[in-house]
């Protein structure tokens, strides 16, 4: 025997003893000797150090990282004689029956580590560890494959014919299920034809997954900042046995595992056989910019105008300063109330305009400040959809959308009147249980049964309504209420999943001087900066702040939560009608408590005051009259921004208007929900 390779296996001996690999061994033996089951291979999983083995030995080190099937084989050997010597498994007769699966906790920080899935060339060619992540964008269900298989000598006279493991084919990565098994095997002795010994076939789970480099998401924006030209493809990963079932469609994940090549038909397929997963979680700045840290120290005075000079100056780039002011600040709140929690608190915006134009925009621009804000393209699905897989098996495929793709961001579905009724029914029930069924017809995909797969959607949706266009498709109504709008060419029950109903402010037929000079100069000169307040707060810094602030963790004081319910069990006794009941929905609770928490993060706060749930109160109460009309509280058509803000005086005008508005929804709760306690300045 080769010295070096009879030190390695010393070094693995050492290594497995220290690590506590060996007692986990003898452990996974016991369950095999225990069931007194003869099988054609015995898989065993050993995790790898490569740190400490590099330690021990920096070849064996080496070895492992560079060559791991080769590796895999010392590891076959040593495993093989701690068997027979410690008596482990009585079944077992041959080396070539044990399938050593390395899995190493990580890998080398170096590039060389590193397999970009947008870089060329694609280097599937070396069978060693590389490191890679990527978003999952399809995956298929769980079918079988052959861990391993006997076979036997059809030559009666032959030694190979006889009940022992001499002839063993096992999975190796990359490999097809003909590689392992099929009908032209020959016997090494005699040349006859091998025969495969049925009843010792070995199967495991089979998963094929398509993941994609996270650029994607760049490309999916509509509107990227960032002008780089780059080239993206798809590529597959095989996930097999414990693996089948860990990844999720959508999610960012980094794995550990070796390229290979797998010829399907006549095409060649470049493939990852993965060998670890791990789910990639960036972490979110831990500071904003100086700029913002000044001005919060200015209007610290208030807790209502921090977030205001953030909503008036924000989208300068696109709009001017002080315009849209109801609007941006629901883009704001709507941007830091996003997660990848699987009970978060969502805000889903709906926009009724006649500038869809400048709506566009300044809803693109928004997006891109998100990691994950998605411009949904109309030709393709906004939910999952059930395709056949490529790569033979013939298996069902679940293919992400543009909804799955924007976890944790948000999904900008566009005109919201250019969908037909089956889709807006499918939103409605998105909307309301925030996740949708995928059917797969068993007949025809392979499968026995049909299956359905809850696919979960975690994200925040934008759209709008074109007013103008949406009054010429359909007869209006006559019997308006007081502040309402009309909204019947969508559904009702699609109006309400929506969080926020929002009206902006000028409609086209007067638009205002400052929007019409802003549009005009950007269209001849698009790099521009036609506002100081540009340079001083960049889309870069709003970016930091958008991830910083939703990142914090907010919890609704005593005060708020009274508040919020207050105003809610009041407007349930006031918003009603003999036929239908109250008219303001179940999800309305949820919706106020998520906008009271947005606002404290906008505002860098991790405690939800009684002026933030105002705002909440303000915003819903706004889009509530546009629904259904105005109600006791009787807010103005323009709640939140009853003025222009343009100096400080206008700034003390406005706290001065909200406080009277916090004194008169106290006064609504007490007379139409006298069961709740709200403190008040006479007590």
């Amino acid at each position: 025997m080769d010295p070096e390779i009879q030190k390695m296996k010393e070094v693995v001996l050492v290594y497995l003893d220290r690590s506590g690999g060996l007692q986990k061994f003898v452990h996974d033996c016991k369950k095999y000797n225990d069931s007194k089951q003869s099988y054609a291979v015995y898989r065993f999983i050993i995790s790898i150090n490569p740190s400490d083995i590099a330690e021990l030995d920096a070849t064996l080190g080496n070895y492992i990282l560079h060559n791991p099937l080769q590796a895999a084989q010392i590891f076959q050997s040593v495993c093989f004689v701690a068997i027979k010597t410690l008596s482990l498994i009585e079944q077992l007769q041959t080396e070539a029956q044990i399938s050593i699966l390395l899995k190493p906790t990580h890998l080398p920080p170096l590039p060389s580590y590193i397999l970009s899935l947008s870089a060329y060339p694609f280097n599937y060619t070396s069978q060693r560890f590389y490191m890679s992540e990527g978003i999952v964008i399809a995956m298929g269900t769980v079918t079988k494959y052959t861990q391993g298989a006997r076979f036997l000598c059809t030559e009666e006279t032959c030694p190979f014919s006889e009940g022992r493991f001499r002839c063993i084919r096992v999975h190796c990565p990359g490999a097809t299920e003909s590689a392992t098994v099929r009908t032209d095997f020959v016997c090494s002795l005699c040349s006859s034809p091998l025969q495969e010994d049925m009843k010792f076939r070995v199967l495991g789970d089979k998963q094929i997954v398509e993941m994609i480099d996270a650029k994607i998401l760049n490309a999916l924006k509509g509107h990227s900042i960032d002008k780089s030209h780059f080239r993206i493809q798809a590529f597959t990963l095989f996930l097999r046995d414990e693996l089948a079932n860990k990844m999720t469609i959508g999610n960012h994940y980094r794995i550990i595992g070796i390229p290979a090549c797998v010829q399907n038909g006549l095409q060649m397929t470049a493939c990852i056989e993965v060998n670890s997963v791990q789910l990639y979680k960036p972490n979110g700045p831990s500071f904003v910019s100086d700029n913002f840290k000044y001005l919060l120290s200015l209007t610290s005075s208030s807790c209502w105008r921090f977030s205001a000079v953030l909503a008036n100056i924000f989208a300068s780039q696109v709009v001017p300063p002080g315009t849209y002011n109801t609007l941006k600040l629901a883009i704001l709140l709507s941007l830091v109330q996003t997660c990848e929690k699987e009970n978060a608190d969502y805000l889903d915006l709906l926009i009724m305009t006649s500038d869809t134009l400048v709506i566009d925009r300044l809803l693109n621009y928004s997006l891109c400040l998100l990691p994950r804000g998605i411009r949904h393209p109309p030709s393709s699905d906004i939910f999952p959809s059930v395709s056949k897989d490529t790569h033979g098996t013939g298996s069902a495929s679940i293919q992400a959308c543009s909804a799955v793709l924007a976890k944790g961001g948000i999904c900008y579905i566009g005109d919201l009147s250019s969908y037909k009724k089956d889709k807006l029914e499918l939103l409605q029930s998105v909307l309301e249980s925030r996740t949708t069924t995928v059917f797969i017809p068993g007949k025809k995909y392979g499968e026995e049964a049909d299956q359905q797969v809850t696919v979960s959607v975690q994200t925040n949706f934008w759209s709008f309504v074109d007013v103008d266009s949406s009054s010429k498709k359909h007869i209006q109504k006559e019997n308006f209420l007081i502040g309402q709008m009309d909204v019947s060419l969508i559904p009702v029950n699609l109006v309400d999943g929506f969080g926020l109903l929002i009206y902006n402010e000028f409609p086209s037929c007067r638009l205002s001087s400052p929007v019409v000079h802003h549009t005009l100069k950007k269209a001849i000169n698009p790099e521009a900066m036609l506002h100081k307040v540009s340079q001083q707060f960049r889309t870069q810094d709003y970016e930091e702040f958008i991830l910083f602030a939703r990142n914090l963790h907010v919890e609704l004081s005593s005060e708020a939560e009274s508040l919020i319910q207050g105003y809610y069990l009041a407007s349930r006794r006031v918003r009603r009608d003999s036929i239908h009941g109250s008219t303001l929905s179940a999800s309305a609770l949820k919706i106020l408590i998520s906008l009271a928490k947005a606002h404290a993060k906008l505002s860098l706060r991790k405690t939800v005051l009684e002026e933030d749930a105002v705002i909440a109160v303000l915003l819903l109460e706004s889009s509530l009259t546009l629904k259904h009309g105005t109600s006791a509280l009787c807010v103005a058509p323009n709640p939140v921004f009853p003025f222009d803000l343009s100096d400080e005086n206008s700034l003390q005008q406005r706290d001065i208007y909200l406080m009277q508005c916090h004194h008169q929804l106290l006064k609504f709760i007490a007379a139409y929900s006298p069961g709740i306690h709200i403190n008040t300045t006479e007590e």
